[in-house]
């Protein structure tokens, strides 16, 4: 579904993503872990075609990631959430359906409202909206036109913990559907049981690759080891 081969961006004399590679198949969930500043939202910016590659190549279901084919097949939630002021909650929702030209949009379109509790605010203006309930708008709107491939960064923050337990249930129903997630995020603990392969990023290098298990074995195959203990370690200076 995504195949990411010698992905490079540099910004002037930094390089922030240094020629990593990686594939993900159909029903994958894959964490994109790594301390600030490790190139992860770059790298899925670059993927999604918002920030234009150095060198390398992004395909998303064998399209060239800034292609319409493959545009028309993936969605990006970003970390901070980007409405349009004037536009209520609604608008933005039917906004998406028919750039994306979802049929029957308007039955789905309520039922992730309600998911999210937001349906009693449909016809607020975003600028009327906590952060946490844009970021909520954000991802109704990623989730709607049902593509083969989402990009989430950070999507837990902000949210409420009946909204992050309702996000965690949707990447399980998403998976068993054959939808590829890859999510970015610092809350370790929010997709510790969701991931079974994470990416571990640092200074714009992949330096980690593997299923949890993988990597939990490394620490000494210790079942009380968490995501949190394995991210630590392999992150740590030598």
């Amino acid at each position: 579904m995504l195949k990411v081969k010698g992905l490079l961006k540099d910004y002037k004399n930094v390089r922030a993503v240094n020629d990593i590679s990686f594939d993900l198949e159909e029903g994958d969930i894959v964490g994109l872990l790594g301390p600030n500043g490790a190139g992860k939202s770059t790298t899925i910016k670059t993927i999604a075609g918002l920030l234009r590659a150095t060198y390398g190549d992004v395909t998303i279901n064998g399209h060239k990631n800034t292609s319409v084919d493959a545009k028309s097949n993936f969605s990006y939630i970003p970390e901070m959430p980007e409405l349009y002021e004037m536009l209520t909650v609604w608008e933005h929702i039917k906004f998406i359906a028919y750039a994306y030209k979802v049929s029957n949009w308007e039955e789905k379109a309520e039922k992730l409202l309600r998911r999210y509790d937001m349906w009693d605010r449909k016809d607020k203006l975003s600028k009327e909206l906590s952060k946490g309930m844009k970021q909520k708008v954000s991802i109704c709107c990623g989730l709607l036109p049902d593509p083969g491939l989402y990009l989430f960064d950070e999507p837990m923050i902000g949210l409420d913990p009946k909204a992050i337990r309702e996000t965690k249930i949707i990447f399980k129903e998403l998976s068993e559907r054959g939808k590829t997630i890859f999510v970015s995020t610092h809350l370790l603990d929010s997709i510790e049981n969701l991931c079974k392969r994470v990416l571990v990023m640092k200074s714009g290098t992949i330096i980690a690759d593997e299923s949890v298990d993988n990597l939990k074995k490394k620490l000494g195959n210790n079942t009380d080891v968490s995501l949190e203990d394995v991210f630590l370690e392999v992150t740590k200076d030598e």
